[in-house]
C-alpha cells in the first residue's frame, strides 16, 4: 500500500509539471500543421504499403485483412470450431468453481491477477468507440446482413484468440519483483527460437513491439482522448463550452484518472476494469435493449432484413462478397482478434495451465462482438436509420440518431458511454505499450514511470489535437502487429494442437466434435 502511494506521488506531480510547461491549447493548431507537414508523408508511405489492397468482386480489401481473415478460418477448423464446443469450458472456467488445477491463486509464482481480471482488461481494450461508431458505418456500407457476417466473424476470430492467449502464458515471464511479462515479443522471439529460427524470431518480435508502443500512444490514447474531449464538448455547449476553448483542459482531467491506475500496474489495472467494463456495458445492452422493446413489433421484419441482406444484398459493391468481407472485416477489427495486444494482458493471469486461460479468452470476441456490436447493429437496422446514412455523417451520429428515436435525451448517456469506453480502452492500451516499452528498454522502475508519463502527457495532446495522419498510422500500426503475431502462431500451432490434447484428456473435455481427432493422435 505504501509504496502504490508512494508511486502515485512520484508520477502525478510530474505529469502535471510536464503538461502546465506545454500551453497544449495555445500551440495546439500550430502542432497540428507542424505534424501534418513532416509526419504526413512517412505516415502516408507506411500505411500504402499495410494496407496494400486487392480487387475482390469489385471490392477493394486490404491485403492484411485477407490474411487475417484467412488465418482466423484456418485456425478454426484446425481446432474443429472450438469457439462452439469450448464455450461452455469458457464460461466454467470464469464463473464456475475452479479446481486447484485450473487455478492456483495462492501462488504469488503463478501471475498476478486472476482470470476474470484479465478478461475485463482485453474487453476494456477492444469494447470501445468502435463498437458505437465503426459498426454503425460498417451497416451503414454492407447493409444489415453485415451485421449476421460479423458475427460470423466473431466465431472465426475465437480460434485465433485462443491460440495466441495460449502462448502468451506458456512464454510467459516472470520477473524477480513478482510481476509477470508476457505477449507475443516473447513467443515470437522465444517460440520461434525454440524451432531454431532465432534469426527470424529476434527481428519479428522486435518489430511487434516497435508497433506495439506507437499504436498504444496514438490510437489507444490519442484517438480515445479526442473523441471523448469532443463528446464533452457537444454536451456542455459546443463553441461556448469552456473544453472548445481549453480541450487540453479535459485531457487533463482524463491523465490524471489514467495516471492514478496505471501506476498500480496490471493489478490496479484489472482491479478497475473489473468494476468499469460490466458496469459501462450493462448500460449500453440496457439501453440498447430499451429501444429493441420499444420496436418490438419491427423485430421480425428486422431479423429477416439481416439475414436476407446477408445473402442476397441489394446496394453493396460487390454484392455478396462485399457484404461479407465488410462485416468480417469489422468483426476482426473490433474484437482484435490475431493483433496480438489482448495477449498481453493474459499473460498476467493466476495459473499454471496456458489452455485454460485460452479457453477464457474465448469469451472475448464472443462478448464484444456478438453481443456489443450486434447490439449496436441491431439497434440501427430495427429503426431504420441506416436507410438515412448522409455522406460525411460520422458514426457517432447516426448511432445516436437510432437511440434518439426513443429516448430524446440519449446524445448525453451516449456522451457518458463514450467517455467511460474511452478511458476504459485508454488504461488497457497503456499496459500493452508498456510491456513493448519493457521489452525493448528494459522493465526497471525508473524506465517504467518514464513511459507512464509520456503515456499522460500524449492523453493531454489527443485531446487538444486532431492530426488525420497520426490517425491513419495508427490503424496502420494495429494491423502491422498482426503479421509477425501470425507468422509465429502458425509456426508454433502444432504445439498449440498437442497441448490442447493433453489438456482435453486431463480434464475429460473430449467431445463429439473431436472425439476422432483426439483418437488419431499419438
Amino acid at each position: 500500500m505504501a509504496k502504490n502511494i508512494l508511486n502515485r506521488l512520484f508520477l502525478m506531480p510530474a505529469v502535471i509539471l510536464a503538461l502546465l510547461a506545454t500551453p497544449m491549447g495555445a500551440y495546439a493548431a500550430s502542432i497540428d500543421e507542424k505534424i501534418d507537414k513532416y509526419f504526413a508523408p512517412f505516415s502516408d508511405v507506411f500505411s500504402k504499403i499495410v494496407f496494400y489492397s486487392i480487387d475482390i468482386m469489385g471490392t477493394k480489401i486490404p491485403l492484411v485483412i485477407v490474411f487475417l481473415l484467412v488465418s482466423s478460418i484456418i485456425t478454426t477448423f484446425y481446432f474443429r470450431w472450438i469457439g462452439i464446443w469450448g464455450f461452455k469450458h469458457s464460461l466454467k472456467q470464469i464463473f464456475g468453481k475452479k479446481k486447484k488445477e485450473f487455478n492456483e491463486s495462492h501462488n504469488s509464482k503463478c501471475g498476478e491477477v486472476s482470470s476474470f481480471g484479465a478478461l475485463a482488461t482485453a474487453l476494456s481494450g477492444t469494447v470501445g468507440l468502435g463498437n458505437i461508431a465503426s459498426v454503425a458505418i460498417a451497416i451503414s456500407i454492407g447493409g444489415p446482413g453485415a451485421m449476421f457476417w460479423m458475427c460470423i466473424g466473431a466465431i472465426f476470430g475465437m480460434a485465433l484468440k485462443f491460440c495466441e492467449v495460449t502462448l502468451s502464458l506458456k512464454y510467459r515471464r516472470f520477473n524477480a519483483d513478482g510481476s509477470v511479462s508476457g505477449g507475443p515479443m516473447f513467443y515470437i522471439a522465444h517460440g520461434l527460437t525454440r524451432k531454431g529460427l532465432r534469426w527470424l524470431g529476434q527481428p519479428l518480435a522486435l518489430f511487434f513491439a516497435l508497433m506495439c508502443i506507437p499504436g498504444a500512444l496514438s490510437g489507444g490514447c490519442m484517438f480515445q482522448a479526442n473523441q471523448a474531449t469532443k463528446q464533452i464538448i457537444n454536451i456542455t455547449g459546443g463553441e461556448s463550452s469552456i473544453f472548445f476553448v481549453h480541450s487540453w483542459l479535459f485531457g487533463l482531467i482524463i491523465a490524471v484518472l489514467v495516471g492514478l491506475v496505471i501506476v498500480g500496474g496490471i493489478k490496479s489495472i484489472a482491479n478497475v476494469t473489473s468494476k468499469v467494463v460490466p458496469f459501462m456495458c450493462g448500460i449500453y445492452i440496457a439501453v440498447s435493449l430499451i429501444i429493441i422493446f420499444a420496436n418490438i413489433t419491427h423485430i421480425p421484419q428486422a431479423i429477416m432484413t439481416i439475414i436476407e441482406e446477408a445473402f442476397f444484398p441489394k446496394a453493396v459493391t460487390g454484392g455478396i462478397i462485399g457484404c461479407i468481407i465488410i462485416g468480417m472485416r469489422r468483426s476482426i477489427q473490433s474484437n482484435e482478434a490475431g493483433s496480438g495486444s489482448a495477449p498481453i494482458a493474459y499473460a498476467a493471469v493466476k495459473t499454471k495451465e496456458p489452455i485454460s486461460q485460452g479457453f477464457v479468452s474465448l469469451m472475448e470476441p464472443f462478448f464484444d462482438t456478438i453481443v456489443v456490436c450486434s447490439m449496436t447493429a441491431f439497434v440501427i437496422i430495427i429503426t431504420g436509420e441506416y436507410l438515412n446514412y448522409r455522406e460525411g455523417i460520422t458514426g457517432v451520429e447516426l448511432t445516436s440518431a437510432a437511440f434518439q428515436s426513443v429516448i430524446s435525451f440519449f446524445p448525453y448517456i451516449l456522451a457518458f458511454i463514450i467517455i467511460l469506453f474511452a478511458i476504459s480502452t485508454i488504461i488497457s492500451w497503456s499496459y500493452y505499450g508498456q510491456k513493448a516499452w519493457g521489452y525493448i528498454f528494459g522493465e526497471g522502475f525508473k524506465r517504467t514511470k518514464i513511459y507512464q508519463v509520456i503515456f499522460c502527457i500524449f492523453v493531454v495532446i489527443g485531446s487538444s489535437m486532431n492530426i488525420q495522419s497520426v490517425i491513419d498510422f495508427t490503424d496502420a500500426t494495429l494491423l502491422a502487429m498482426a503479421v509477425p503475431n501470425l507468422i509465429a502462431l502458425f509456426v508454433l500451432i502444432k504445439e498449440i494442437k498437442n497441448d490442447l490434447i493433453e489438456y482435453c484428456k486431463k480434464y475429460d473435455l473430449i467431445c463429439a466434435m473431436n472425439k476422432v481427432w483426439f483418437k488419431d493422435e499419438k
